[in-house]
């Protein structure tokens, strides 16, 4: 029994000295997908995805493109994943019909091997939350058929210049990264410029133009690239593929760092906590309402949020609630829609694709609070006027009959029980009598059909 014991502590010492399973060291390439605008869901699959990427020692990262682009902040967070990847990351702007606009411009630029399918295309880097595009310099503005000049437009104000500068900058730095073309990469961000596919390769901006991921590896085998401050020659041609789809994870991120669903989860979790106080214990409210608020509250952490926005729909939400408790004849509640409305309209802050507020649901949610405001306050009204059904207050006026009587004082059987009573009229056993007034469990009583009661 003692061996045994000896054996079964030996074994667990064993097992917890070492895995009790080698990491998969095959070397094949990894295929990534992303279908949509960058955003908190793409950088965390993308992050995942070449985490796993270096567990199983693969040669290089393949990350299928095809995105109108998105946020500034995750974009910059992919750009750094590739810089600080071990691991080679080539970008495929694919299938035919695709796009790598906007931020995808600058990811494909950051890549270690950029690639499109043919019939795609880049560009269109201007940072779009300035909301007019620049102008051209006098000079670079084509001259009209009769040979006339163009007259000179006015120079882009100092904040859209200071935005469309740091872009420029960071494009020609990555350029310089990757040996690619940074004159163009400026007129992408400067002008909106835009190229296919083979002009693209033409102009340096690609390093090659594949039908497919099998094209791809063929045509990168061989190609020299820096991995982590070292020069290393890419052996791809022939490799196997690993495919990494977006799971529910992804899936349920890119859901929840919707903006209108984020809006929807915090009008629930608010409404949801409102209830359970208005219903101790009711739980279900409380419960549900508790965790849409923390679901919608992480959604606008990873969101640009504009936190003057986000106090006024907190402040539109609140206004509308108080409508119910405390009527003023609309003035609340109307008050509350329009700073709901406002808030909703400047909440985040971009205007990237895909991240807007969505106006018919900011107007939809605000009649929705107001319906409900004035539902609660009818219902209020309501029972108000109706008669009161239980507790003392409903044995006032209520019938009675006297079980025993002294010295203006005894009992009486009243709403099925027996109470102490006292009255100013003489009363005998038998009489029946009415409650004029419940105090320290002692009924006031008079004979019934008496004037005084009210």
């Amino acid at each position: 029994m003692l061996g045994l014991f000896w054996f079964l502590l030996i074994a667990l010492g064993s097992a917890a000295a070492g895995p009790a399973v080698a990491p998969e060291t095959g070397r094949a390439a990894v295929i990534l997908h992303i279908d949509g605008v960058i955003g908190p869901a793409s950088v965390d699959y993308f992050a995942r995805g070449l985490t796993k990427a270096e567990a199983r020692g693969a040669a290089i990262v393949v990350l299928q493109l095809d995105t109108p682009g998105g946020l500034d902040t995750s974009m910059r967070e992919m750009i750094r994943a590739i810089i600080a990847s071990p691991v080679p990351v080539a970008v495929y702007v694919a299938p035919g019909g695709a796009r790598a606009a906007s931020a995808g411009t600058y990811i494909l630029y950051a890549s270690h091997v950029a690639a499109m399918a043919p019939g795609t295309n880049l560009g269109a880097a201007t940072p779009i939350e300035i909301g007019v595009m620049p102008e051209l310099a006098p000079a670079e503005q084509p001259a009209k058929p009769n040979g006339e000049k163009p007259a000179a437009k006015s120079q882009a104000p100092p904040k859209d210049a200071k935005a469309i500068n740091d872009a420029v900058g960071y494009i020609r730095a990555l350029a310089d990264l990757r040996g690619r073309n940074a004159d163009w990469g400026e007129r992408a961000v400067r002008e909106a410029a835009s190229l296919d596919a083979d002009d693209a390769l033409k102009a340096g901006v690609i390093d090659l133009v594949a039908a497919d991921v099998a094209s791809v590896l063929a045509q990168a085998d061989g190609r020299p690239v820096t991995v982590g401050g070292a020069a290393i020659n890419l052996r791809t041609k022939g490799l196997p593929v690993e495919d990494i789809r977006p799971g529910w994870r992804h899936q349920v991120l890119a859901v929840i760092a919707n903006p209108n669903v984020a809006l929807i989860l915090m009008m629930i979790g608010v409404y949801g906590l409102l209830f359970e106080f208005m219903n101790p214990g009711a739980l279900f409210p409380g419960v549900i309402g508790a965790i849409s608020l923390l679901v919608g509250l992480y959604a606008l952490a990873v969101l640009p949020v504009n936190y003057a926005g986000l106090a006024l729909v907190l402040v539109g939400i609140g206004l509308m609630t108080a409508e119910a408790f405390a009527p003023s004849f609309g003035v609340l509640g109307i008050g509350g829609a329009a700073a709901f409305l406002l808030g909703g309209m400047i909440l985040i802050d971009t205007e990237a694709p895909g991240f807007g507020v969505s106006p018919p649901l900011l107007v939809g949610l605000a009649v929705a609070s107001l319906a409900f405001t004035l539902l609660v306050l009818r219902l209020a009204i309501t029972s108000r006027r109706h008669p009161v059904v239980s507790g003392p207050e409903e044995m006032i006026g209520g019938p009675g009959v006297v079980l025993d009587w002294s010295d203006g004082r005894g009992h009486v059987f009243a709403h099925s029980e027996r109470w102490r009573a006292v009255s100013a009229a003489p009363l005998q056993p038998g009489d029946r009598v009415r409650t004029l007034e419940i105090k320290d469990l002692t009924l006031t009583v008079t004979p019934e059909g008496g004037g005084d009661h009210p």
